[in-house]
């Protein structure tokens, strides 16, 4: 079957980007790699290159389609290059500022613009939709997400697997809800509950952006709508007041530096996933939970992270739904208009069914 992408040029090779690459190269797209630092050997060709406006359009030039997993604040370059371009174009961003400026590109895009394509925001927001569609009428939607150690040492429970920028911006930037059926924002790190998954007691709080466009889709529909992280308990406490006691709040990027120098990277992480929503179906009050721990994972002969597969494969998956014309080839794709079924079937999808601990 002939596919509308079969050539993808993936931007930034890093911990998530190199697998990205990888997985799609495993499923037969022609893959080329763009990096200023790329790694030493690849199975697919690498441009060696800085981020810049004619770079991106002399690389894309001989693409179907752009992966950008870059710093959040290089994407926009890319996605309008690959607007200018005509190409398809996904990314994982968490923030919302910059997804909101490539999200109005989309209406005079030739191809799709699909941003926020990873696991929070991006595989929640299958997740979320698709308990929502076994629902008459929906009162609630709660989802959350958390990336941890399997063994946490230290009061903080954390290590540093995920870009300490991103996570810094989730702990500080203002937070999208539903509340009342309206549109609102709310603080970072409030709404403090616990939260038991498998017999481990956590504990999650709003940090922003984990919703994409959820709010907008659902406004009106839902009484209420949320995101929150997960830790292990007592890491909200500490991370206030180091952000505003010690006024860290104030250099960023100071913050994620002594953070990542206190807690660097591990290897045997988790990722947990917790989706509920309430409502009516033919008159009854339920709840629909959808709970799930996904651990390390062997790919093409090299053992990867959790928080790594797990966000890799989901746009993988998005950009196979689009290449095979599940998803409509042109304009705004929003990650909760993606049937969670079809997700799931497609190569990097079907990751998430067997290696899932329900």
């Amino acid at each position: 079957m002939t596919k509308i992408i079969e050539s993808v040029l993936v931007i930034g090779l890093g911990k998530v980007g190199s697998l990205v690459a990888t997985l799609l190269d495993q499923e037969g797209y022609r893959v080329t790699g763009m990096d200023a630092s790329p790694p030493p050997e690849t199975p697919y060709p690498v441009f060696k290159s800085e981020i810049a406006e004619q770079a991106l359009l002399d690389h894309l030039a001989g693409h179907d389609a752009v992966v950008s997993c870059l710093p959040h604040h290089l994407n926009l370059l890319v996605a309008r290059a690959a607007h200018a371009s005509g190409r398809h174009y996904f990314d994982l961003t968490e923030d919302v500022a910059i997804a909101r400026a490539i999200q109005a590109l989309a209406p005079t895009a030739k191809g799709v613009m699909a941003t926020q394509c990873g696991l929070a925001p991006g595989f929640i927001s299958i997740v979320g939709a698709d308990l929502v569609s076994r629902f008459d009428e929906v009162r609630s939607i709660e989802l959350r997400v958390g990336a941890l150690p399997q063994h946490p040492r230290g009061l903080l429970g954390y290590a540093f697997n995920w870009s300490p920028e991103g996570v810094v911006n989730e702990y500080l930037n203002p937070c999208d809800v539903i509340v009342d059926g309206k549109k609102a924002q709310v603080p970072p790190m409030e709404g403090l509950e616990t939260i038991v998954i498998h017999g481990h007691q956590l504990e999650a709080f709003t940090t922003s952006g984990g919703l994409g466009t959820m709010c907008d889709t659902y406004e009106g529909r839902v009484d209420a709508l949320n995101y929150k992280t997960i830790r292990y308990p007592g890491h909200c406490k500490l991370m206030r007041f180091f952000f505003e006691e010690l006024l860290m709040k104030n250099d960023r990027k100071r913050a994620g530096e002594i953070l990542v120098n206190a807690k660097p990277p591990v290897n045997d992480d988790v990722v947990y996933v917790h989706a509920a929503v309430e409502g009516r179906k033919d008159g009854i009050l339920r709840r629909e939970e959808f709970v799930r721990g996904y651990y390390p994972h062997q790919i093409a002969g090299r053992m990867w992270r959790a928080i790594s597969w797990t966000t890799a494969g989901a746009v993988c998956a998005v950009v196979e739904l689009v290449a095979r014309g599940d998803l409509p080839p042109q304009g705004l794709i929003r990650q909760e208009d993606i049937s969670l079924p079809s997700f799931l079937e497609t190569p990097t999808g079907s990751l998430y069914q067997k290696r899932g601990s329900a």
